[in-house]
């Protein structure tokens, strides 16, 4: 048996940091920067002793001559002399061996991971438990927004009954681009890539995973429940067109990329995709690459955050708080202090998942007349469907067909998807129909 780390003393708290990229170097130039700031808050000094990372000389490079760095991340997770381990190098193949093997030799981890909390964060945690240790993530889902906490501390009192956010920046930044300047979904892209929002290959962000990782770990903070990455329903924003952005501004709305948490009873919709959200609400206003979360709780009410959803210092700051957690919490046994999800994990509540086609919502419709048809075929077909629309729009079409865009009262998933099935079986649309779902955010 490893011995308890010597953050049980009263010394300084020992940080190894996994990592010298654009997260791990804000982490490493904050607690520079801060450090006497920051240990006062935290009631102890907390002394970063050692970096890990594959490109040892250009990391020497940015930490200087203060911070001993190796190659051997092995070695810092296993070293006797280290606290906490700090894992910012993503990934979920090396950045989980290293975990457990740092939670097996009883030391905390700190990380920034989404991916890798979204899909093994159940084996990490049941790992952290039996070994009396913490896993902390703050800086894993909104970066600079500490929702962590205000969901497992500020609004333990209330029963979460939904949360809805954007969660992403890249996508975000894309469709504000698309919608302020006019520009296509492609040269938006390029904008990101070249203000360095996008990666080289953004599936991730665009197609919604990014955001659905994000949105297992609110969900399960919000309802007390297990993490069910798998249970999401899924959709990016490749197919968005800047007539859709256009036409919601018509219809009083704004086109984001939502991920968003449902409470219905025992079961739980969870869903991520492009969304129209009312143009006065304050989410419609959450532009560029900003994250914002609204979480409606039965006694707080509605709450909001919005902040930084991107950022080298950003992120760090959700990092650096969750180490001075921890140095503040030493000396408190892991069972006793708040849980990483807000509930033990054997109190969790079995949540079962709802999806899409069973939700009830509004919904956008984009579509083209066929020759011969007009408005009020299109409205008798979705009347016998028992779709109500509630606002209608005229859309702009390259060719002579006539466009229009419509919003429905709230109607299930399926029942939308038969109604455009009957539309297109009558002859009175002709090609797709941009089908979107309407965050009503009440």
């Amino acid at each position: 048996m490893q011995s308890s780390p010597q953050d049980a003393s009263g010394g300084p708290l020992r940080v190894g940091l996994l990592g010298l990229g654009v997260v791990g170097s804000g982490v490493h130039r904050l607690l520079q920067r801060n450090g006497a700031l920051i240990g006062r808050r935290a009631g102890r000094a907390i002394q970063l002793r050692a970096i890990a990372a594959r490109d040892v000389a250009r990391a020497r490079e940015v930490a200087g001559a203060g911070v001993p760095v190796v190659g051997d991340a092995m070695a810092l997770v296993t070293d006797p002399d280290i606290d906490v381990v700090v894992e910012v190098i993503g990934g979920c193949t090396v950045a989980r061996e290293l975990v457990m093997t740092a939670i097996a030799h009883g030391k905390h981890v700190v990380t920034a991971n989404k991916a890798l909390l979204a899909l093994h964060g159940e084996e990490i945690l049941a790992a952290a438990q039996a070994r009396d240790v913490v896993v902390a993530f703050e800086g894993a889902v909104a970066v600079s927004i500490p929702i962590v906490k205000a969901l497992r501390e500020g609004l333990a009192a209330n029963e979460i009954a939904w949360l809805a956010g954007i969660v992403n920046g890249t996508s975000n930044f894309i469709l504000t681009q698309m919608r302020q300047r006019g520009t296509s979904f492609d040269d938006a892209l390029h904008e990101a890539r070249r203000l360095g929002y996008a990666e080289a290959d953004p599936a991730f962000d665009v197609d919604g995973v990014d955001s659905a990782h994000k949105l297992a770990l609110l969900a399960s903070l919000a309802f007390g429940t297990r993490l069910a990455f798998e249970q999401i329903d899924v959709a990016g924003i490749r197919d968005v067109q800047l007539v859709d952005l256009q036409c919601a501004e018509r219809l009083g709305h704004r086109l984001k990329l939502i991920a968003s948490a449902r409470r219905h009873g025992a079961r739980v919709a969870l869903r991520v995709g492009p969304a129209l959200v009312p143009a006065g609400s304050l989410m419609a206003h959450v532009d560029g690459s900003m994250n914002g979360i609204v979480v409606q709780g039965d006694a707080a009410g509605q709450t909001m955050y919005h902040g930084a959803g991107a950022g080298s210092l950003e992120t760090a700051s959700a990092v650096v708080a969750d180490l001075v957690e921890l140095a503040r919490a030493a000396r408190v046994p892991a069972r006793d202090r708040v849980p990483p999800l807000g509930v033990q994990r054997d109190e969790a509540v079995p949540l079962a998942g709802l999806a899409s086609h069973e939700v009830s919502t509004p919904h956008y419709l984009r579509l083209t007349l066929a020759p011969g048809s007009g408005l009020d075929d299109v409205l008798g077909r979705l009347a016998a469907a028992c779709i109500r629309v509630v606002a209608q729009a005229d859309v702009a079409t390259r060719d002579a067909a006539q466009g229009v865009a419509l919003m429905t009262a709230a109607a299930p998933g399926s029942a939308i998807q038969e109604a455009i099935g009957l539309l297109a079986r009558g002859g009175v649309t002709q090609g797709p129909v941009a089908c979107l779902r309407v965050e009503s955010l009440q």
